[in-house]
């Protein structure tokens, strides 16, 4: 009978043994689905509009506007050197006549 005691308690460490092995193996196994479940870290996202970059028609449209301001600026300058001619001229002729009147003509 002591053969037979032996026996079941060698059977009962081996037990022991294989259950301590198969709790460490659920421990693991948990740990695992744990990791799994817990969300990575995401790099930080801007979540603020960037302004997109020029297109064509607003180039076109700048272009449109600094040619007629270019245009503007060349028809006023035309202008300015009309009315200063027409200054000198009239500056001649009141000259000219004060230069009479002064002559006594």
């Amino acid at each position: 009978m002591s053969d037979a005691l032996d026996k079941a308690e060698a059977a009962a460490r081996e037990a022991a043994v294989n259950s301590a092995a198969v709790q460490i193996a659920l421990a693991a196994v948990e740990l695992a689905k744990t990791a799994q479940a817990q969300p990575t870290v995401q790099p930080h996202v801007c979540e603020h509009q960037h302004k997109q970059g020029r297109g064509t028609g607003e180039w076109l449209g700048i272009a449109c506007a600094i040619c007629v301001g270019g245009v503007g600026i060349a028809f006023a300058s035309i202008a300015i050197a009309i009315c200063g001619i027409s200054v000198a001229i009239l500056a001649l002729v009141l000259r000219s006549i004060w230069q009479d009147i002064r002559k006594g003509r």
